[in-house]
């Protein structure tokens, strides 16, 4: 997903990886012969007195070769009839259950307006596609489930909207910013009385990484869409900055009872014109320096404008 210096790396790592899986193939076991065969391997015998020869092999007859055979073949069918089987329908019962899962989850999402974001509306959500609701339980992590469903399902829509906005591109880059952080909040606004469940959801340990990946997705895509291809130090700095806004215009989204929340892209737009500026943070900053180290001031202040020039 990340379009920029991280794709780059993380492709390059799953080709490596592939390649080097083809380098380590398994070993065929080569067999020459059985010790229940029932044909004599001719052997030469060699000195019974030399120490370096190989020790011979002697073969031994089955009593009743045709019951072993029927008892082996069909000992080894069978085997190998499970095996097959296993094989070739493991990939296809997975896919189908990944199927009813998404099915489950795309239903719930209807009744989490009224039950919020938990087990209650997963629960409805199967009784809607007419599934068990024994499905809910082979969940691991019920609704952080859900959860992190919704906010793949926000990222898709919003790259969709990146790849078909043309307008973006006429756009300075703090304006597209604005406008893409505006969309992808909207999008979440229907749910906005239930919504303070899902962060605390995200922030439960567990849930935590995957939590962290869906937002450097989200914040990766937003700067790619304004056009910054960085790949040194400011990749990370223009990120972090990014999610610092992201989040706190969410969390100011919660408690704004503005008509279409008026005062929350306010409160955007005055954000990420603060950070495209960044002059009373890099004043606080030279104050900071001066107090530690002289020169300092002046070393942050050329890094910070650097990260954040137009």
């Amino acid at each position: 997903m990340y379009r920029t210096a991280a794709k780059r790396l993380l492709c390059s790592a799953r080709q490596f990886n592939g390649n080097a899986a083809l380098r380590f193939r398994r070993h065929n076991a080569l067999i020459t012969y059985s010790r229940f065969s029932t044909t004599e391997i001719n052997q030469p015998f060699s000195n019974p007195h030399s120490i370096h020869d190989a020790i011979p092999i002697s073969t031994t007859e089955i009593e009743n070769p045709t019951l072993y055979d029927s008892t082996s073949s069909s000992t080894s069918s069978s085997s190998t009839t499970d095996e097959d089987s296993h094989r070739f329908e493991s990939p296809k019962s997975k896919t189908k259950y990944e199927d009813e899962h998404a099915r489950l989850l795309s239903a719930s999402l209807v009744h989490v307006m009224k039950l919020g974001w938990t087990e209650t509306a997963l629960m409805a959500g199967a009784k809607d596609v007419g599934l068990s609701p024994s499905i809910v339980g082979s969940l691991s992590r019920k609704e952080a489930a859900l959860v992190e469903f919704y906010m793949d399902d926000c990222l898709q829509r919003l790259i969709d909207k990146i790849d078909t906005d043309g307008s973006l591109k006429n756009l300075t880059p703090s304006d597209c910013i604005s406008k893409l952080i505006r969309f992808r909040l909207e999008i979440q606004a229907p749910y906005i009385s239930t919504w303070p469940q899902a962060p605390s959801t995200q922030a439960q340990p567990v849930n935590v990484p995957t939590s962290f990946k869906q937002r450097a997705m989200l914040v990766d895509e937003i700067w790619h869409a304004a056009g910054d291809n960085a790949s040194d130090l400011d990749w990370y700095a223009k990120r972090t900055v990014l999610g610092g806004i992201y989040s706190t215009t969410e969390i100011y989204m919660l408690t704004d009872g503005s008509a279409d929340f008026r005062d929350t892209w306010a409160f955007l737009d005055a954000r990420v014109k603060d950070a495209f500026d960044l002059k009373k943070t890099i004043q606080e900053a030279q104050y900071l320096a001066e107090a530690v180290s002289t020169g300092l001031g002046n070393t942050f202040e050329e890094f910070v404008g650097k990260v954040f020039r137009r």
